[in-house]
């Protein structure tokens, strides 16, 4: 199936299924979402950032929530 057809058949679904076919999307993009994140994560992509949330929290510039 390509796009042209995938939205032809969105456009085709009735009311309910349109609602069901939503909230099963959101939940594969949060799942896509999801990956991308651990992916960043095991890369090293954020480390810069925890070094500097570690250093600010280790000088008193923030609080654990």
């Amino acid at each position: 199936m390509n796009i042209a057809e995938l939205k032809t058949a969105v456009r085709e679904l009735p009311e309910n299924e349109l609602a069901e076919f939503f909230e099963w999307l959101d939940k594969f993009q949060e799942t896509l979402w999801d990956r991308q994140i651990e992916e960043d994560l095991k890369a090293g992509k954020f480390d810069p950032l925890i070094r500097q949330a570690e250093q600010a929290f280790s000088e008193g510039k923030c609080r654990e929530i």
